[in-house]
């Protein structure tokens, strides 16, 4: 096996969903980075793998870069999370960013991931999402994570823990009661539920049973097609897009078009269509 790092996905709950390539590489390198060594422990155990464990998070990340630094050109290492995809809302993209800048071989061992399986249940539309990390702790701040996700337009994705996920339902409640929102709890577990509808009936099934708070989320809602708010600008190569839509299609179905696969709002793509048409 190539000396480097190795970026593993490991199960997001069910042992099962590790691939034979991740227990290969585990098996096979000499020592394993991870954010809790207890709770690694635990997966390696079952999976017979016996190797050191090197612990990293936010505050140590760059006190295991020097510590290893030397070693990474002829060692391997394996990097891994307490679950699922490493680095997403995890440390070690500056392990990455080192190895990258000093030459050291990286490569990804791609697994489950509870983001992607969260978009995948959602039956929301998943052609422009943002990923929005942990949802945040206090009522204030989660009130203004509430209003930019109110507005985005496209899909929103993010964490939220079992004590915050009612406060969450009641203010997504109150600042967009009609949109669609799917909460996704114990993705793969045996507990996996996932709860879908306006933002009001989630709320509905959440307030009947204290049962349903329990467990871990990823939560997704749906983006506000209306809003007039654009995450990005029409730039020369999409006017060429339309241009040349325009001449197939009408008006209306080449901004359909151009919705499903830029992250720009209808209204901003029906004005510069109709700007383009109109010059013809």
């Amino acid at each position: 096996m190539k000396t480097g790092l190795y970026i593993v996905s490991t199960p997001i709950g069910n042992l099962g969903d590790i691939s034979f390539r991740a227990v290969e590489v585990l098996k096979n390198c000499d020592a394993i980075i991870c954010e809790n060594p207890k709770h690694s422990l635990k997966l390696l155990l079952n999976l017979d793998i016996k190797k050191k464990l090197i612990s990293l998070h936010d505050y140590n990340e760059e006190v295991v870069i020097n510590k290893i630094s030397n070693d990474l050109k002829n060692k391997t290492y394996s990097l891994i999370s307490d679950a699922g995809s490493p680095l997403i809302s995890d440390p070690g993209y500056k392990l990455v960013r080192f190895c990258i800048k000093n030459n050291i071989y990286v490569t990804t061992v791609p697994g489950a991931s509870s983001v992607i399986s969260a978009l995948q249940l959602s039956s929301i539309p998943i052609n422009n999402y943002i990923f929005r990390g942990f949802l945040p702790k206090t009522k204030k701040d989660i009130a203004e994570f509430v209003q930019i996700v109110n507005k985005s337009q496209v899909t929103s994705v993010f964490f939220v823990s079992r004590y915050k996920i009612l406060l969450l339902l009641e203010v997504l409640n109150k600042k967009m009661t009609d949109r669609k929102i799917a909460v996704c709890k114990e993705i793969t577990k045996l507990n996996e539920r996932v709860f879908m509808g306006p933002s009001h009936e989630v709320l509905k099934k959440f307030s009947e049973s204290s049962k349903n708070c329990l467990g871990e989320f990823v939560v997704v809602v749906e983006g506000d097609e209306t809003s007039n708010i654009s995450t990005n600008f029409i730039n020369s190569e999409t006017k060429d897009v339309i241009s040349k839509l325009l001449k197939k299609f009408s008006l209306t179905d080449t901004v359909e078009i151009v919705h499903k696969v830029v992250n720009i709002g209808k209204k901003e793509i029906y004005k510069k269509a109709l700007e383009i048409q109109n010059e013809k």
